[in-house]
């Protein structure tokens, strides 16, 4: 076959590969033609239309799990877990939603952190849903999940959210955005964030029931059970005495958060509906498997809102930890 035939037949194969293509995605969404000027060539673009038009989990897989282990609602106080087995925040996308960090220097200094979150049309999303008093939720920890922050940016007409952010030493952070989009479902998208400096890992904080903040003493009762949703009783006390009048935060007495170590697989709860403002705080969670999991209490006392925090191993059933050598004395 001689070189021109060579050719002609290859242009003709990527005309007969372009036009399936460009059929497929019509049958999908906009096609790139339909795509804004100056969002289409961006990565995060990319990313949701390849999740939009032939599937994939957001990591590089095609046909993945689009599944969670999600938020908590008011009624009842659970956790809610979705079809499969891949928790929530291990994602940049998923669902045809991609979080897209704007602010791609990230330092120790006080910053005006600002992103998108692209939706299936391949558009920053501009209507949000309330949740919990905030259309966003955002939430930033450390990898080695000394540091923990949750955030309430705003946004802007164009679906640019923002928000001032300081990063309190150098190393690596998952970013979370935790939302619901009008006529979509609850998710969290996470990216990772990486701060310049001397990086000196610290090791997990020790398990422990009890957690200080200021001058409050906060007691962790009940156990995280892999599968099953566990009741979890934070008890609050100022100075040796119960904490009888907290106040509403988001609409709430208090809300946690809970991060797999390793992988910071992400678990928003929220507690059951109750009249008393403490001392008890109750929440039911369910965590997607063994291991130790660092758990974020936020609660409002005194027009001020506090972070307890607590590392807690996964444990069977009846009580035990799961593993003979688990073992935390640093």
């Amino acid at each position: 076959m001689s070189v021109a035939t060579r050719l002609g037949a290859c242009v003709l194969g990527l005309a007969v590969v372009f036009g399936g293509a460009l059929a497929a995605g019509r049958a999908v969404g906009p096609t790139p033609a339909e795509v804004p000027a100056h969002v289409a060539d961006h990565p995060a673009v990319a990313l949701a239309k390849e999740l939009a038009e032939g599937g994939g989990d957001g990591n590089g897989n095609r046909d993945g799990d689009e599944s969670s282990v999600g938020h908590g609602g008011h009624h009842g106080g659970s956790t809610q877990q979705a079809k499969g087995n891949t928790p929530m925040g291990l994602q940049v996308s998923q669902n045809g939603y991609t979080l897209n960090p704007l602010t791609t220097a990230v330092t120790g200094q006080p910053m005006d952190f600002r992103f998108t979150v692209i939706g299936p049309d391949y558009k920053p999303v501009t209507d949000y849903q309330v949740e919990h008093d905030k259309k966003m939720h955002f939430i930033v920890a450390s990898r080695d999940l000394t540091s923990f922050q949750h955030v309430h940016p705003e946004m802007a007409p164009d679906g640019t959210w923002s928000v001032k952010l300081t990063l309190p030493k150098a190393g690596a952070y998952r970013a979370f955005a935790d939302f619901v989009a009008k006529g979509g479902e609850k998710l969290t998208l996470g990216v990772d964030l990486q701060a310049a400096g001397d990086f000196q890992p610290e090791p997990l904080p020790h398990v422990s029931r009890t957690a200080t903040v200021d001058d409050y003493t906060v007691n962790l009762a009940g156990n995280l059970v892999p599968g099953q949703a566990g009741k979890l009783t934070l008890t609050v006390n100022k100075g040796g005495e119960p904490v009888t009048d907290l106040q509403p935060y988001l609409g709430a007495y208090g809300h946690m958060v809970a991060l797999r170590a390793g992988d910071l697989a992400y678990l928003h709860v929220h507690p059951e509906d109750g009249k008393k403002a403490g001392p008890e705080i109750v929440f039911y969670a369910e965590v997607p498997s063994a291991g130790d999991y660092r758990l974020f209490l936020d609660f409002q006392h005194d027009d001020k809102v506090r972070t307890a925090s607590f590392t807690v191993p996964a444990t069977l059933a009846d009580g035990h930890v799961p593993s003979a050598d688990h073992d935390h004395t640093h």
